[in-house]
This record gives structure tokens, C-alpha cells and sequence, in this order.
């Protein structure tokens, strides 16, 4: 039997989730080293740019969450995760402005450099907090001489490059989910398959029963029911339907035995 639950988590996975990880990690990092408290004394750039990163690492967490019950939530968290980038990436070019600084051209050959990095693909299996937190570190340390490199341009650049790609990569898994929802539906659509399934293979099994036993008094057709009370508490039992005016009962057991 189908479920109404579709599948959901698997989020560690996704290498919109792992470029998104790059992306949260070096903008802490970042906001430390070039953010003082001269430079940003309530805390509010950095604060709004580390807020900008999580909310794009967390959404995509939910969002995975959410798949199982419903595609509507899970593309709005996706699609906030998207937007929450694109605020982060606004942030990174503000920045460079301010800094005389231009945002390099994807024909540079330092875009070219941090395009070629990738990420390995990551295998879940046993223990996956822990195998996934030392993936990280060591994706970490194969981008960390760009996305954390001491010079703040450089940083910057190379953070833009990476939202970028993890941009394009949640664009294409919105559009996979919108597709899976125009076909399958969601939990609604789902749900009610289950139903007409259910109600589909109860009338399967009714066909293949007997017909019940008519009444030996009235002659109408009788019902299966369960003593509620008495010495046959708990058992089955067959039960005129003109009850209460006619209260002949016949034994479940001997029915059935009768039949074969």
C-alpha cells in the first residue's frame, strides 16, 4: 500500500546544501576578520550578513523537513533560501563598491580557479552528524585558500562565485520539485489516493466474502457484529439488520462452517 508521506530529509545530500554550508561558514569568517566593532559598531552588517547565510543553510533544512507532507512549504522554504543568497550576495558586492573594488569577471582566471573547485559527493551511511561534520572540514579546507584567503577582496569574490553556483543549483531543485508537483501532487493529492486505494481493496475483499446469512425469524439479511458484553464478549456474531424489532442472532462460527 502507498503512503501518504512522501519522502523528505536527505538534505546532506543535496550540493545546493553543501555550497550553501561553504557559503554560511566563510561569511562567519568573514565578518570577524573585516567587520571590527570601529568598523561596525552595533553589530549590524555583520550581523545581517551571518543572519542572511543561516537563513539560507536552515531553510533548505526545513525545507527538506517539510517535503514529506507538503511540496507547497517545501518549495516557499527553498525559494527562501534562494532569496536569502541573493541578499547575501548584495551584501559581498556593496562591500567590493565601497572597497574601489569591481566583482571579478567570470573570464578572470581567479573566477576560473574557484569555478573548478567542487565538492565530493557525500555518503550518508551510519553516524551522519558526525561523518557529515567532518566532510564539511574537509571541503572546508580544499575552498578555504579562496573563500578565506586574508585578503577581504579576494574573499569576497570568492564567496560571490560560490552563491552563485549555489544559487543556479536551488533554482534547478525548485523547478524538479514544481515538476514532481504538477505530476504527483502533494499530501492532499496523496492522501486521497490512499483513500479511493483503501476503499478500493475493501470492496475487493467484500466480493470475494459470501453474502451474509438471512434471519431464520424475518428472513432479512443479517450483519456481522461484536458481542460488546456477556459471556462471548470480544466475538463475532451474526445480527439481524431489523433490529431492534427483531433481535434473532445467529453464530458467527457456524456460518462460516456451513459454508464449506
Amino acid at each position: 500500500m502507498s503512503s501518504a508521506i512522501a519522502p523528505s530529509g536527505g538534505f546532506r545530500k543535496m550540493f545546493s546544501f553543501g555550497y550553501t554550508c561553504l557559503v554560511y561558514h566563510a561569511t562567519t569568517s568573514f565578518c570577524k576578520r573585516v567587520y571590527s566593532w570601529k568598523d561596525d559598531p552595533l553589530g549590524k552588517t555583520s550581523g545581517q550578513m551571518i543572519g542572511a547565510a543561516r537563513s539560507a543553510r536552515q531553510n533548505i533544512v526545513e525545507a527538506s523537513a517539510r517535503a514529506g507532507t507538503s511540496k507547497e512549504t517545501e518549495l516557499k522554504l527553498l525559494d527562501v533560501s534562494k532569496g536569502s543568497l541573493a541578499e547575501l550576495e548584495g551584501d559581498y558586492e556593496a562591500f567590493l563598491i565601497d572597497a574601489g573594488e569591481t566583482i571579478w569577471s567570470t573570464a578572470d582566471e581567479r573566477h576560473r580557479a574557484v569555478s573548478a573547485l567542487k565538492l565530493d559527493p557525500f555518503d550518508t551511511g551510519e553516524d551522519v552528524l558526525h561523518a557529515f561534520s567532518a566532510y564539511m572540514l574537509q571541503m572546508k579546507e580544499r575552498f578555504a585558500p579562496w573563500l578565506e584567503n586574508e585578503n577581504p577582496v579576494v574573499a569576497a569574490n570568492s564567496i560571490i562565485v560560490v552563491i552563485e553556483r549555489a544559487k543556479a543549483l536551488l533554482h534547478g531543485q525548485i523547478q524538479k520539485t514544481m515538476d514532481g508537483f504538477a505530476v504527483e501532487g502533494g499530501f492532499r493529492e496523496r492522501l486521497t489516493r490512499l483513500r479511493l486505494e483503501q476503499r478500493e481493496n475493501l470492496q475487493a475483499q467484500k466480493a470475494d466474502e459470501p453474502p451474509p446469512p438471512t434471519c431464520p425469524a424475518c428472513g432479512k439479511p443479517m450483519r456481522k457484529r461484536i458481542a460488546k458484553s456477556g459471556p462471548g464478549k470480544g466475538k463475532a456474531f451474526w445480527g439481524c439488520t431489523g433490529y431492534p424489532a427483531c433481535k434473532a442472532i445467529k453464530k458467527f462460527e457456524e456460518e462460516r462452517t456451513s459454508d464449506l
